[in-house]
């Protein structure tokens, strides 16, 4: 059965009830003032239609639909929420040995600079403490004569 919009003047609302065509043109009352209201043409409207199991739109192009997306052919084979037109694996190639040992020079060394600038900032956050107790040493004070 269809789903009809029903527009009520006196609350200034609109509502939905789903009737038979035949029951469509009459007057529905409203849920909440009970008077009758008319009926009035719908603010949206989707039409599709299901094929082997998939909904297509209509006019029906010869595609299909998958989550929202569309796609040409059924897959004979797939895992559930999965299209292979919608889901694209990226497959990497395995990196040659080369490759690899470049990489895991690569991070050993960045670790190593890292390490090291960790260790220089250590020391001169040491020597700045170590000055600033020199040079905020009190002066002596000259004594008072009597």
């Amino acid at each position: 059965m269809p789903l009809y919009e029903y527009l009520c003047e006196d609350c200034a609302g609109i509502f939905e009830v789903v009737r038979p065509i035949r029951e469509a043109p009459e007057p529905q009352p409203c849920p909440e003032c009970d008077e009758d209201c008319e009926r009035v043409m719908p603010s949206s409207f989707s039409a599709y239609i299901m094929r082997q199991g998939y909904p297509r739109r209509i006019p029906d192009k010869g595609t299909y639909w998958h989550l929202g997306q569309e796609v040409t052919y059924l897959p004979k084979q797939a895992r559930p929420y999965e299209h292979p037109q919608v889901t694209k694996h990226r497959e990497k190639e395995p990196l040659s040995t080369q490759d690899y040992t470049d990489l895991v020079d690569r991070k050993i060394a960045e670790r190593r600079l890292a390490r090291e600038d960790r260790r220089k900032e250590r020391e001169l956050k040491r020597d700045r403490i170590a000055n600033r107790g020199r040079e905020f040493k009190p002066q002596p004070q000259p004594q008072k004569r009597d």
